[in-house]
This record gives structure tokens, C-alpha cells and sequence, in this order.
């Protein structure tokens, strides 16, 4: 590595750490200043509102690093543009490729980074983000679905709840179905069903088993009946931001427990655990990509760099969220949902590299 390569690194890393420290800031002001009154009104420690605001930056941070890395890009190879450094190495014979190194450099230690954080320090702290936001700031939403709840337990065993509340672990209208293959081999119900931590089972109100045979069904009824089951409190209600919250491994084995549930959620988990990968493979694109773009001198300078740039970054954001959808709401597969931005912007970049010269 020369100077010119250690000199395009340094200012590649601290632009994107200095953009990183101007809009971190930015972001915890707006946020605080628009709920503040909700943090005095429900008496908030001092000291869950630094945790909280520790963990929002960065929730925040990972969420838009397609745009912050977009930015510094831009900008500083703007700058080089600006004061003709980039068009005194073509000059000089230096190729497209050979002053891309640097920033290829770059974009690794940053997709490492990355890649690490996402799988193993953002789940904590989107789950501590969430966790606080619906306590103390999202009113009356809940942070779980828990109406109308339908569960495979196992490969056998459905259960069904009109509600279940999480706070004092009591359910409606509980219905347990057990096969045997295709054909049902018992059912359970009961008005309510209700778990006691004290001994670590579930109580059933106004309990009924119907045993089914070849001759004739079984019935069995008992007022209160004390039992455990094959799934846990947790397992009824899981949180909206469950898969988000959990490191790339405990997903991993998440997933793999649900999709033998025949859980109705696994594509927006599978749209989580793909993004792990995706978005640091994206650096490298996003780096070809805004280096084309600012390398060429331009008579508007800078700023028609940084605003070309921001509308390319925002468009590959937007492009990122409504696929993640689609895998959600319609058959796009989400692996196919979560690489079709990279793939789409990946054509562009080779594209824009090779006349970047030109």
C-alpha cells in the first residue's frame, strides 16, 4: 500500500465515522424532542433514558448505513474530484481499477464491522429499543399479537386462543386438537386456561377432553384441571421484533423451531436473517456506485455529488423495504426479495465503473 492508498483509505474511514457522529446526534434530538413530554409524564429514570437512547443510536446507526455510507462516499471523493486529485491519477495512468483498491479497502473493513455488529451487538440493542419504546412511548400498541391466536405446537398438536394476556398469563377460549395423522385424535377445552409460575403449569377453567375412537368418543370434564403442555407462554404471544432481536445463531435455530410449527411468520423471519448478509455485501456495491458518480468533476461541485447521491442511496432504501415487504405479503421468495436490490444496483455499479473513465 502507498500513500495515495493510505491517503484514499484514512479519508474514506473518517468521513464515514464523521457522518456517522453529525447524524447520530441529529437523530437522538429529533427523537427526544418528540417525546419528550411522554418521558416526563410517565416519570422515566434518567437512567433508562441514556440506555435507551445508547441502543436507539444504534438501531438507528445499522438501519441507515446504506445512506450514511452512500454520503461519505460521495462526499469525500468529491472533494478529490473538486480539487482535480482524481484526474491527476488518470493522468498520471493510474486505472479505474488500481484507485478503487483503497476504497474496496475500505468497504471490507466496514462490511466486517458490519457484518459482526449486525449478527451480534444490534439484536440486543433493538430489542432493548423496542422493549422501551412500547413500555413508555408507543400508548396503547402492543408489542405482540395476541388476539385471535393460532399455533402448530409440534407435528401433531394445534392450539387455538381467542386472546391471551401477557400480563397476568391468563387466555380465553382455549382449544387444543391432537392427530394422529390426518385424523383427530383428541381435543381440549376450556373457557380459560391460565399459567402459575408457582408450580410451573397451566390451569384450565371449565376443562373438556374428547377422546375420539373407532366406537365410540370419550368424554372427560372436570371444573379446574392443573397440567403441562409441550409449549411455554412465550410461545403464544412472541414478540413483533422477536427474530430482530436475536443474534444470527439463536435465529438460526429460531427459525428452524418455527418452520416445524408451520409458523405463518416464517418469511418475515427469513427476510431477517438474509439481510444479515446482504446488507454488507451491499457496502462494496454502494462504494462502486459513489465513486462513479463523485469521481467526475462536475461544475455544481459537491453538492450536485451529495445530491445525486442521497437519491441514489434513497432509492436503494426504498427498493430494500418493498421487497422486504413483498417476501411478507406475497410468494417472492425473501431470498430473492432480500439480493434483488443488490443484484439490480450491482448491474448498475459495473455499468457505472466502466465509463467512470470515460
Amino acid at each position: 500500500m502507498n500513500k495515495i492508498d493510505s491517503y484514499i483509505l484514512k479519508k474514506f474511514l473518517l468521513t464515514y465515522v464523521l457522518i456517522q457522529a453529525l447524524f447520530v446526534p441529529i437523530a437522538i434530538v429529533v427523537n427526544l424532542a418528540d417525546n419528550i413530554d411522554k418521558l416526563l409524564a410517565k416519570q422515566v429514570p434518567f437512567n433508562e433514558i441514556l440506555d435507551h437512547y445508547y441502543n436507539f443510536s444504534i438501531y438507528f446507526s445499522s438501519s441507515l448505513l446504506p445512506l450514511f455510507l452512500f454520503l461519505a462516499i460521495t462526499w469525500f471523493t468529491s472533494k478529490l474530484s473538486s480539487n482535480s486529485e482524481i484526474i491527476a491519477l488518470y493522468s498520471s495512468g493510474v486505472s479505474v481499477r488500481r484507485i478503487l483498491q483503497p476504497y474496496m479497502l475500505g468497504s471490507l473493513v466496514i462490511a466486517f464491522f458490519s457484518l459482526l455488529t449486525g449478527m451480534f451487538v444490534v439484536p440486543e440493542s433493538t430489542k432493548k429499543y423496542n422493549d422501551f419504546s412500547y413500555k413508555y412511548l408507543k400508548g396503547n400498541r402492543k408489542a405482540v399479537d395476541n388476539k385471535n391466536i393460532f399455533r402448530k405446537i409440534n407435528e401433531n398438536e394445534y392450539i387455538f386462543l381467542t386472546q391471551f394476556n401477557q400480563n397476568n398469563n391468563v387466555g380465553t377460549n382455549f382449544t387444543l386438537e391432537n392427530f394422529r395423522g390426518e385424523k383427530l385424535n383428541f381435543k381440549i377445552s376450556s373457557t380459560s386456561i391460565r399459567f402459575i409460575p408457582d408450580i410451573n403449569k397451566f390451569r384450565l377453567n371449565n376443562y373438556s377432553k374428547r377422546i375420539i375412537t373407532d366406537s365410540i368418543d370419550i368424554l372427560e370434564n372436570r371444573r379446574t384441571f392443573d397440567t403441562v403442555f409441550s409449549f411455554s407462554v412465550d410461545d403464544l404471544t412472541p414478540l413483533n421484533y422477536v427474530a430482530e432481536s436475536l443474534n444470527y445463531n439463536e435465529l438460526v435455530n429460531f427459525i428452524e423451531v418455527e418452520r416445524s410449527r408451520g409458523s405463518t411468520n416464517i418469511e418475515r423471519y427469513l427476510v431477517v436473517k438474509y439481510k444479515k448478509w446482504s446488507i454488507p455485501f451491499s457496502i462494496f456495491i454502494l462504494t462502486l456506485i459513489g465513486f462513479s458518480v463523485a469521481a467526475e468533476k462536475r461544475r455544481g461541485g459537491t453538492g450536485v455529488n451529495l445530491a445525486f447521491g442521497i437519491c441514489v442511496a434513497m432509492v436503494y432504501v426504498f427498493f430494500d423495504k418493498i421487497f422486504g415487504v413483498l417476501a411478507q405479503q406475497s410468494d417472492l421468495p425473501p431470498f430473492i426479495a432480500v439480493w434483488l436490490p443488490n443484484i439490480l444496483f450491482g448491474i448498475l455499479a459495473i455499468y457505472l465503473v466502466y465509463n467512470a473513465k470515460k
